[in-house]
C-alpha cells in the first residue's frame, strides 16, 4: 500500500510540474512573440517616419524647381515651337529645312520660292499672320540675299512690312503697305487652282489678267525707300497698285517730285521739267 501510495504521488507531483513547465513555456513564448510585435511596430514607424520625410523633400524641391527657370548659354536646335497652355502653336522658330509651310485655313500651301528660316507668327485660328524670314547664297560669284518682316491682314496676305532685296548687286530695301480685298485668300487660292490647271493658251492668259485686275490679290499702296537704282523714294499708289505720285532724291542727289496718270506717264512735276526745254 506505501508503495503505491508513493508511486501515485510520484505521479501527481511529475504532472503538476509538466503543467507548470507547460504554463511557463506558454509566458516565455507570449513574450517573445509580444517581443517580435513591439520590435516590428517599431520598425514600421521608424519606417513611417523616414518615408513621409523623403517625401516631403521631394514635394518640396519639386515645388522648389517648379519656380525656378532653366538657363543655358548656349542651345542648339533646328526648331521651337511657342505654343499656349492648350497646345495651340503661336510662334515657330525654325532653320530652313525644318520651315513650316504657309497654313491658311487650316490648310498647308508651299510658299513662292520655298521656306527659309526665320520666325512664322500665327493667330489664335492657327493660320499664319506674319514672319520674319531671311537669306542669302552666292551663285557662280553673284550674290543674293532677302529679308522680310511682314504682318498679314486677318484671313488675308501682309499688310504692312519691311523688305529687303538683294539680286546681282542691285539693292532694294523699304517700308511697304499693302491693300488686302475683305475676300478670304484661300478662296483667291481656289481661283488661282483653278486657273493654273487650264491648258496653256489665250484663255488661261486672259482669266490670269481678269484676276488681277479683280484686285483679288491686294495692291501696294505705300512704299518709302531705296529701289535699285540708289534712288529714295516716296511712292504712293492707287487701289490697282499703280504709282500715282513719287517723291524721288536720286543717286546724283537730284530731287523731284512727280504726279503720273493710271498710265504710269508724268502729267506734272516739281521742279517743272518743261520749262528746261
Amino acid at each position: 500500500m506505501k508503495t503505491r501510495a508513493a508511486l501515485y504521488a510520484t505521479v501527481k507531483v511529475s504532472n503538476y510540474a509538466g503543467r507548470q513547465w507547460i504554463r511557463r513555456r506558454g509566458q516565455i513564448e507570449e513574450r517573445v512573440m509580444e517581443s517580435r510585435v513591439q520590435r516590428d511596430i517599431r520598425f514600421l514607424k521608424a519606417y513611417a517616419i523616414m518615408l513621409t520625410v523623403l517625401l516631403a523633400g521631394v514635394v518640396v524641391y519639386g515645388f522648389t524647381w517648379a519656380d525656378q527657370k532653366t538657363r543655358f548659354d548656349e542651345i542648339d536646335v533646328a526648331r521651337i515651337n511657342i505654343v499656349e497652355k492648350d497646345g495651340t502653336v503661336k510662334l515657330i522658330i525654325s532653320n530652313k529645312e525644318r520651315a513650316p509651310d504657309a497654313i491658311i485655313n487650316g490648310k498647308t500651301y508651299p510658299r513662292q520660292g520655298g521656306n527659309s528660316a526665320g520666325i512664322i507668327f500665327l493667330n489664335d485660328k492657327g493660320d499664319e499672320c506674319g514672319g520674319l524670314t531671311f537669306s542669302g547664297a552666292e551663285k557662280d560669284g553673284k550674290a543674293g540675299a532677302g529679308a522680310v518682316l511682314l504682318f498679314d491682314q486677318f484671313n488675308q496676305d501682309q499688310t504692312v512690312g519691311i523688305t529687303y532685296s538683294e539680286r546681282a548687286g542691285r539693292r532694294s530695301a523699304g517700308f511697304n503697305v499693302w491693300d488686302r480685298p475683305d475676300t478670304p485668300i484661300w478662296e483667291t487660292l481656289k481661283t488661282w487652282d483653278a486657273i493654273q490647271a487650264m491648258k496653256d493658251g489665250p484663255e488661261k492668259t486672259d482669266a490670269i489678267k481678269k484676276l488681277q485686275e479683280s484686285g483679288a490679290a491686294g495692291a501696294r499702296r505705300i512704299f518709302v525707300g531705296k529701289d535699285p537704282d540708289k534712288a529714295a523714294q516716296v511712292v504712293l499708289c492707287d487701289a490697282r497698285g499703280k504709282p500715282r505720285i513719287r517723291m524721288i532724291v536720286d543717286a546724283a542727289g537730284a530731287a523731284r517730285l512727280e504726279f503720273l496718270d493710271e498710265a504710269g506717264k508724268v502729267t506734272s512735276s516739281l521742279p517743272d521739267d518743261s520749262k528746261k526745254r
